[in-house]
């Protein structure tokens, strides 16, 4: 039998515990919520980590054994550590997937595998309708052409990102304001899905869509080639330094 896809589910947990009204949309956390859809897909299997957990939730042991990453942050994005973004980097560079969530796009991790100020204009409380525009992508699989998010957060251009291998959704909001809301990139045998909708006051990850993308990202994240060392000791492909 195949084997599953081993996902990880990192989230700060920080507004579930502090804040009444995101405990309310999700008892059990983002991450838990994000588990119980994933697993109902009966092709993954997934563990939840988060930030107050030892060494931030994040170690050697875990990512070796991690297909996809997913990660959740916004109130704690300084509290990462170098060690923390240095070791997701690693396992990304080497071939794990990697899908950034939300306000994840200002991430320690992301600004680093990306390498530009990954900042954006933002307000709270809107209607957000994201179009589908990469139809035959694989993320887009059995996804409608528009989903109407009736509650979120307005993310707008310019999104200071470096050009995305593909852009798979654009969101549209009440004001006028567009956003690349669901974009791949491509860094080291790894890749990378960011995904706009999200934020923790609304219900967005209860939507059956919106479940659907993220389980087509997860499996279009998975590792095809992955290395069992870091690149730079070349070992894996029998180079040497001076042969680049």
């Amino acid at each position: 039998m195949e084997r599953k896809l081993r996902v990880t589910v990192w989230n700060e947990n920080v507004h579930e515990r502090e804040l009444a009204e995101v405990r309310a949309i999700y008892p059990d956390g983002i991450h838990g919520c994000i588990r119980q859809f994933l697993e109902a897909k009966g092709d993954m299997e997934v563990t939840c980590v988060t930030l107050d957990m030892p060494q931030q939730g994040i170690t050697e042991e875990l990512l070796a054994n991690t297909d996809v990453l997913i990660w959740w942050s916004h109130a704690r994005q300084e509290e990462i550590t170098e060690q923390t973004s240095g070791l997701v980097k690693k396992h990304v560079l080497m071939g794990m997937g990697l899908i950034a969530l939300h306000s994840a796009h200002y991430s320690r991790i992301m600004r680093e595998l990306l390498g530009t100020g990954m900042t954006l204009h933002w307000r709270h409380d809107d209607f957000e309708k994201l179009w589908c525009v990469a139809p035959s992508h694989p993320i887009a699989k059995g996804i409608p052409a528009c989903i109407e998010i009736p509650g979120e957060e307005m993310y707008g251009e310019y999104f200071d990102i470096p050009r995305p291998d593909d852009v798979v959704f654009i969101g549209s909001f009440s004001r006028g304001e567009v956003f690349r809301s669901g974009c791949t990139f491509e860094r080291g045998y790894g890749k990378i899905f960011f995904f706009q909708p999200g934020h923790e006051t609304c219900p967005t990850y209860h939507m059956p869509a919106v479940q659907d993308i993220i389980a087509n990202a997860v499996r279009w994240a998975a590792p095809v080639n992955r290395l069992s060392k870091p690149l730079e000791n070349c070992e894996e492909t029998g180079l040497q330094r001076g042969d680049f």
